[in-house]
Formats: C-alpha cells, structure tokens, sequence
C-alpha cells in the first residue's frame, strides 16, 4: 500500500476482497478484441466463485466473444472521486447450451435484477417478463460464462476496505 496524502491510502484488495466486491455488483464491463476492434460494453451478471454469467441477444459483443474468447471484465465500487474498489480479471467465454446450467444461469440472474426492476413487464429484452413464454420468442437469448483465469483488485480509501 502506497500513502498518497493525509490519510487516504491506495492498495491491492486481497482475493476475499475481490470476490466480494464481484459479488456485490450487477453490472460490469466486457471488454473483447477481434478483427483488430476492441469493444467494451456494460452487461448486467452474477459472480459464482468462478465465473461471471451473463446473457445478451446476439450482436457485436457476442459475435466478436466467438471469434475471440479471451476478454477481460471489470467492475468497480465508487463512493467518491478517492473512495473506490475495481477489480479487473481475465478469462474465457463460452456460451451456456447445457439446459439445466441454462436454467440455473437465468434463476441467478433474475434473483439478483429483479430487486432492481420497477416494472418486470418492461424488460423482456433482459429475459425479465411476467409471462416466462414472451423471452425466448423475442429474443434469441444468449446465456454465457467468463471462465475466470486471473483477477486484480485495487482500491482507495481513507482507510483499507472491511470485508
């Protein structure tokens, strides 16, 4: 940890750390790189331990991750301009096609968004309907994974982050 001024520190999260702060978010960014373009989007997800779940309908994101497999994400915690948490981590996509992992990919991510959703009948595009038919004769959705291979963590604060 590096003393930065009167009383605000700069440091490394420890891997607790980091796996809380992935837990606690919804939303995070995917950044992919194929045909010489790079691309970084906000996705809504879950964090199981290790992996980050997604979903998405097929579009840039999803067809450059099937060319390229190996992204990175990243997702931060910002209280103000010198309180903050990120962490950045790297992995490999794959598309979730086994149907019980695919039921079990949408259950977690609808437990952790509806608290967020005012109106569920508002957002079939994010596979959140009243009616369970509407979502998958909208949209083609994708269900994916990042399987995890490394992970970083920084934070500032005036103090070190609790757990």
């Amino acid at each position: 940890m590096n003393e930065i001024k009167s009383g605000n520190m700069l440091g490394n999260l420890s891997d607790i750390e980091i796996d809380n702060l992935l837990k606690r978010q919804v939303i995070g960014r995917i950044a992919c790189h194929a045909d010489g373009n790079t691309y970084l989007v906000p996705t809504n997800y879950i964090y199981d331990g290790s992996s980050i779940i997604s979903h998405s309908a097929l579009g840039k994101k999803i067809e450059m991750m099937r060319k390229n497999p190996e992204v990175c994400f990243e997702v931060e915690e910002i209280q103000s301009i010198f309180r903050w948490q990120t962490v950045i981590a790297w992995g490999r996509f794959e598309e979730i096609t086994d149907q019980q992992e695919r039921g079990r990919a949408m259950q977690g991510l609808i437990h952790k968004i509806m608290p967020l959703v005012n109106d569920p009948a508002q957002h079939p595009f994010h596979a959140i309907s009243v009616n369970e038919y509407d979502i998958e004769t909208k949209i083609e959705l994708i269900l994916f994974k990042i399987v995890l291979s490394s992970k970083t963590g920084r934070f500032e604060s005036g103090e070190h982050p609790k757990i």
